[in-house]
């Protein structure tokens, strides 16, 4: 049928008969409902009944939960409470029919029409098989099952009800007016896929467990907010109005006095105070927690979508594969028929090259860190005589504020690039199938980026400062820029920054791009209509799959962005938390915007995507386990090389005022800012300066028999950060291990409830099979006997 804006295009409407319907069902083991369910109550279910009864009336005189969805408002979803069974023709009077049009749901309509569609031959070969050959050489321009009408109405759904499901989801799902409600995942499922489904379920859940998170960090904060004028190092530092430091640059910077970093030294305890240790071991359990009640989540999903017993169907090859490989055959031990294969030597050496892409595309990042780094030891010296009084003053926030905007501006850059060769890499690989495909690719494009974005913060928290040296022997990059040193108050500061305004630049920009630019690009191909004379009233009148013709369809790699996306900002919230313990609540901000941006744009902005069923979330849970034990490992460094929890740790216990006494309260930190100072001759500069300056360091006088050399506190210092690390990332691990063996993959009474359905389904059918046979006997005048068959 020619398109009515356009008759160049024309249109191929597929309908699939009842007939084939069943035929397909069959060989696609799809299962489908037979009877109602009865819930068995053991002794112990019996025993509670009352006790629920009387909490059930209790709850009913509370206010109803706000977040749930109205019973009222969403379809009965009959699936949800029956037994399912794998179809089958022969018995198919045991199912329940109580109408052909919707005993498959539209989904299972799409993906049985795309079953078949996949292998179907449409020209003589062994190859010439499949839509998407026919997508992949321009046959045709796409495929796509229609949206079920508008997602919009005249009538509010309240009095009329729902149009159909597409605009029953946007009125309870994708409108910004339901960002506190539950998600309808059963509809999201049925309409979408098991697959869109699942991605849904994870981010709610994601999202959901990023609430105590957010909580105990905004705690961490609030109590750094409010013990900031009481902490005995900020005040030393605000009081400290006769301590000259030494200068921070070589020739521009002047001789300022420690309270100049007043304001820097109180930042820095609202992010580095007495609960940042617990709140970094909070934070590894909690993502061990969020993981492994993820598994039991999932489970439970599964097993309400009817994914228990269901298996991925033997993939077709990709044709670029068959294309490469199609001289070299051998017999495929799941279907017994002969396919292309990839002898292993061209396999390892197309694998050697790729590996050898991705640390070279590493290594460029490396390169723009580099080149960041450069830049802030060039713009130091600027910024430290500019003319302007505040920039001069605070030369140091504006060298990294302008890193930071600069590197991610680099990083955005690069993403771009990455994306293109990851591509390449992958199809140089020549993967078999496009699970295969994706699998690598997905892999790839976590690795460029994960680097990319955290390359520069791993820079700040690890290197910054490290390597300076000290006055008068100060190392340069070079033999030009003197090396960047650390504030007067640590470098935690520096590293909140760089967190804090990449992921909030970055949010802001995925946002955009998730929703921004397909609302243009539809709005432009409304235009280009516009412009060829249609009138509003032709609009209106075209049909279902002209409007979705001019959507966007979905991306060419499905699910890729949205999952990798989550998993960054996952990255973000576990790995450097110590240093920041508001990024839990930003990406829960995020997040309640990202659900309703992704449904708003999958409803409403997207063609519909081809339903697919999964049963759980792919390669992407190997990712968050690699995260979680990294996070361990980098908060544990943190904690001990970045902050100056340690010093003080050491200082309290060792050198202060109650030494061997015990570490009680902010008064055994008296002195800690003069201890943590060494003292250095300025003569020795050759500035013209005299007297005596103090630089960050446990070094000894010039006084003293061996200048400038470490003191016993420094090692007391290093050996109490080595043994932390140790400890930290022992214990965390071990209770990491210990929480993840107590809590079981698959809940017990799931197991229970698995094994009485798969027991009652079979008697189901022996009685369903009896009654079947008995109206036969009944019905052909035979004797009746009370028998089995």
């Amino acid at each position: 049928q020619p398109a009515v804006t356009n008759s160049d295009i024309m249109f191929v409407k597929i309908h699939c008969p009842w007939e084939t319907l069943c035929k397909y069902a069959e060989r696609m083991n799809i299962r489908m409902p037979f009877r109602k369910k009865c819930y068995y109550t053991d002794w112990r279910s019996k025993t509670m009944g009352s006790l629920q009864r009387n909490i059930r009336e209790l709850k009913s005189w509370l206010p109803r939960n706000p977040m749930k969805l109205d019973k009222e408002a969403l379809p009965d979803l009959e699936e949800t409470d029956c037994y399912t069974a794998p179809f089958s023709r022969a018995r198919i009077h045991h199912f329940t029919i109580n109408n052909k049009d919707s005993f498959f749901s539209n989904s299972t309509r799409s993906r049985i029409v795309h079953h078949v569609l996949q292998r179907t031959k449409y020209e003589d070969g062994k190859s010439k098989m499949g839509i998407n050959r026919l997508l992949n050489n321009g046959t045709y321009e796409a495929a796509f099952p229609p949206h079920e009408g508008s997602h919009k109405s005249r009538h509010p759904i309240k009095t009329h009800g729902a149009q159909n499901h597409r605009h029953l989801l946007y009125e309870r799902w994708a409108r910004w007016g339901m960002w506190y409600k539950y998600q309808p995942l059963d509809l999201i499922r049925r309409y979408f896929g098991e697959k869109i489904g699942l991605y849904f379920a994870w981010l709610g859940w994601y999202t959901g467990m990023l609430i105590p998170a957010a909580l105990v960090g905004l705690f961490v904060f609030l109590y750094g907010l409010f013990t900031m004028d009481s902490s005995q190092v900020s005040k030393e530092i605000c009081e400290a109005n006769e301590t000259i430091m030494c200068p921070m640059c070589e020739r521009n910077c002047t001789l300022q006095k420690l309270n100049e970093s007043c304001i820097y030294a109180k930042v820095t305890h609202l992010f580095d105070n007495g609960g940042t240790v617990f709140f970094a071991i909070f934070m590894a359990i909690w993502a061990t927690v969020f993981l492994e009640f993820w598994k039991r989540r999932r489970a439970v999903l599964t097993y309400d979508w009817d994914l228990i017993d269901w298996e991925d169907e033997e993939e077709e090859l990709r044709p670029q594969f068959e294309a490469k490989y199609s001289q070299v055959e051998r017999v495929n031990p799941i279907t017994g028929k002969p396919e292309p294969f990839q002898p292993f030597p061209d396999k390892l050496s197309r694998l050697m090259v790729s590996v050898s892409g991705i640390f070279f595309m590493i290594s460029l990042v490396l390169t723009a860190v580099f080149a960041v780094v450069v830049y802030r030891l060039v713009a130091m010296e600027q910024f430290a005589s500019f003319k302007w009084h505040f920039i001069k003053k605070y030369w140091q926030f504006a060298t990294s504020g302008t890193g930071v905007c600069i590197n991610f501006m680099i990083i955005m850059s690069l993403n771009v690039v990455y994306e293109k060769v990851a591509y390449l890499l992958t199809d140089l690989e020549h993967p078999r199938t496009e699970s295969e495909w994706e699998n690598s690719f997905a892999l790839k494009m976590f690795l460029f980026q994960f680097v990319n974005l955290n390359s520069s913060i791993f820079y700040i928290a690890f290197f910054l400062g490290r390597f300076a040296g000290r006055p008068g022997k100060y190392n340069k990059l070079f033999n030009r820029w003197r090396l960047e040193e650390c504030h007067p108050s640590g470098c935690l500061i520096d590293l909140c920054l760089q967190m804090g305004v990449i992921m909030v630049l970055k949010q802001m920009w995925n946002n955009f791009m998730e929703l921004g630019y397909p609302l243009l690009q539809n709005w432009w191909s409304r235009r280009k209509m516009k412009r060829r004379g249609q009138s509003m009233e032709n609009k209106i009148s075209l049909p279902q799959w002209e409007k979705d013709w001019n959507l966007q369809p979905m991306n060419l790699h499905g699910l890729m962005d949205e999952y990798l996306e989550m998993v960054l900002q996952f990255g973000f919230t576990t790995i450097f938390v110590a240093a920041f313990p508001l990024a839990p609540l930003l990406a829960l901000l995020n997040n309640i915007i990202e659900i309703r941006l992704d449904a708003y744009k999958f409803v409403t902005q997207w063609r519909r995507p081809m339903p697919a069923r999964a049963t759980d979330i792919g390669i992407w849970y190997g990712i968050l386990e690699g995260i979680g034990v990294l996070a361990v490992i980098t908060n544990a460094f943190v904690i001990a090389i970045t902050s100056d929890y340690i010093p003080r740790f050491v200082y309290a216990y060792k050198y202060g005022p109650c030494t061997d006494q015990g570490y009680r309260q902010e008064k055994c930190l008296k002195g800690y800012v003069n201890s943590s100072l060494s003292v250095f001759d300025l003569s020795e500069l050759g500035m013209g300066y005299s007297g005596y300056c103090r630089y960050r360091d446990y070094r000894a006088p010039p006084w003293s028999s061996s200048p400038y050399e470490f003191t016993l506190q420094f090692w007391h210092v290093l050996a109490a950060r080595l043994a932390f690390i140790i400890v930290f990332e022992h214990l965390v691990f071990g209770i990491k291990s210990f929480i993840a063996y107590l809590i079981p993959d698959i809940p017990k009474d799931l197991c229970d409830r698995m094994r009485r359905e798969k027991y009652l389904v079979q008697e189901m059918m022996y009685e369903a099979e009896l009654e079947h046979l008995q109206r036969e006997r009944k019905k052909n005048g035979k004797q009746y006997h009370h028998e089995w068959p």
